[in-house]
């Protein structure tokens, strides 16, 4: 079992159900699932990108990437239906927490000029999306083999039903939000 799932489950649940009233366990919101997501617009016109970003979103997350595929054409940005536009990762149980722990006490703190996460990247679900700039900051990503500094969205869901009881989870977990709002 993961650290982190042992932390949640040992200190987080009771201050959840402290903090909120709860009357149940099964009240109080944990973490669902973890996407990391990098979108490609690059693979429109050179291939070899779809593969260089695989391989990096493969080293981040350990599980294999999926391809995500463009919904409609836009003609302005050469965009037909079908084509490639990015990949995604859908991490859940031990990996996520695994990923959710390494994410908040060694990627981070690598992150240039570091202040703390922003508080309002919440979606009103009490779910949480962070963009990241490059992937680099990753300790699993080799500086001298990326070809292309690449972004990358990471979107922790959660099963709170707020913003609020979203934001005391993540915050109990260990996520190291900013100051301000």
């Amino acid at each position: 079992m993961s650290r982190l799932k042992e932390r949640y489950g040992k200190e987080v649940i009771p201050k959840l159900m402290e903090l909120y009233g709860y009357k149940n366990i099964m009240q109080v919101p944990r973490l669902d699932k973890i996407v990391l997501n990098i979108g490609l617009g690059e693979a429109i016109r050179d291939a070899k990108a779809l593969e260089a970003a695989e391989g990096d979103l493969t080293a981040i997350s350990g599980q294999h990437p999926v391809v995500t595929r463009a919904k409609k054409s836009i003609a302005s940005f050469r965009l037909r239906t079908g084509m490639p536009i990015g990949l995604k990762v859908t991490l859940r149980g031990e990996r996520m927490y695994d990923f959710f722990d390494k994410l908040v006490n060694a990627v981070l703190p690598r992150v240039r000029e570091f202040q703390g996460v922003p508080q309002n990247s919440f979606d009103g679900w009490g779910n949480y999306t962070l963009g990241l700039k490059e992937q680099i900051v990753f300790p699993e990503v080799d500086y001298d083999s990326i070809d292309r500094v690449r972004g990358l969205e990471v979107s922790v869901i959660t099963t709170a039903k707020t913003d609020d009881e979203g934001s005391h989870l993540l915050e109990a977990l260990g996520m190291p939000f900013s100051g301000e709002d």
